[in-house]
């Protein structure tokens, strides 16, 4: 375990090495697998080996972290078409992560290719190649989106990878997923490693259609959500659609795109406290 720049460097169940953010008291990935779960979770679910059969691919990172999510997709798509054009944004607070990832060599076990892009990303915030145009936007999110929607920029695919609601609530809100929904194309797919009732709340309240993705290394799904049914997923479970009825389910609210996390939490509380909908306990009771 190594100390730079205030991560910690841990290795993970598969040998690919992730950070533990002391701000957010959490792990960047599963302790399962940081590769796994970038594969698993988001390059897969989003059907990124079909869409590299086209000539460009436009991508969302959001919170683009160590750079894994964006890593594997990359792989994804050029090991099926080498030659497609691949037009990325990456939204993050700052590029300290980045930076941190590439100078604690975490990708050091990729091809070089990759690792280039990656640095290039973390330290100058664009790439433009042949085969990819590559932005790091850095800032608050909340604001960063409404700036990629007002650019007009439709993601084939987007990955939605905050830190858990319970300590990043200001990234799961309705408000802000209404705007990353407002970045998805008409054919494109979202994927997070999110189950959480009040962030697939969220997601159909944007208009979005969801289902669950397999689970990667832990027993819980993610979620993959689109404009229309017509992708083969996984249907929701009745035990899951029920969960979505219950106050579990009630979402976090930012009306204003800016409110702390605190502010944002306490006002759930109160909309549960309020809430008429089926307490959490007798449905976990239930399904017990």
């Amino acid at each position: 375990m190594g100390n730079q720049d205030n991560f910690l460097t841990q290795v993970t169940a598969d040998g690919s090495f992730t950070f533990f953010s002391e701000e957010f008291n959490e792990l960047f990935h599963s302790h399962y697998g940081a590769r796994q779960e970038s594969f698993g979770k988001f390059a897969i679910p989003t059907q990124l080996p079909d869409k590299a059969k086209n000539q460009v691919v436009k991508l969302l990172d959001i919170c683009y972290g160590l750079g894994y999510n964006t890593a594997a997709a990359l792989e994804t798509i050029w090991s099926v078409n080498p030659h497609c054009y691949v037009e990325l944004i990456a939204l993050d607070i700052n590029a300290f992560v980045a930076e941190s990832a590439i100078k604690n060599h975490v990708f050091d076990g990729w091809k070089s290719e990759y690792k280039d892009i990656l640095q290039q990303l973390a330290f100058t915030q664009q790439v433009k190649t042949n085969f990819i145009t590559a932005k790091l936007l850095i800032g608050d999110a909340r604001s960063v989106i409404q700036s990629v929607h007002n650019s007009g920029f439709l993601a084939d695919a987007i990955f939605l990878d905050p830190f858990s609601p319970p300590q990043c609530p200001q990234l799961w809100t309705i408000e802000f997923i209404r705007q990353v929904a407002l970045c998805l194309h008409h054919d494109g797919l979202l994927a997070t490693y999110s189950c959480a009732a009040p962030v697939r709340r969220a997601l159909m309240t944007a208009g979005l259609v969801i289902a669950s993705t397999a689970p990667v290394g832990r027993r819980t799904p993610g979620t993959i959500a689109a404009w229309s049914s017509k992708n083969s997923f996984l249907p929701l479970s009745q035990k899951e659609q029920e969960h979505l009825l219950t106050c579990a389910a009630v979402p976090y609210r930012d009306p204003q795109l800016r409110d702390s996390p605190e502010v944002i939490i306490n006002r759930r509380i109160r909309e549960q406290k309020a809430s008429s909908l089926e307490p959490t306990s007798r449905w976990r009771k239930r399904w017990s």
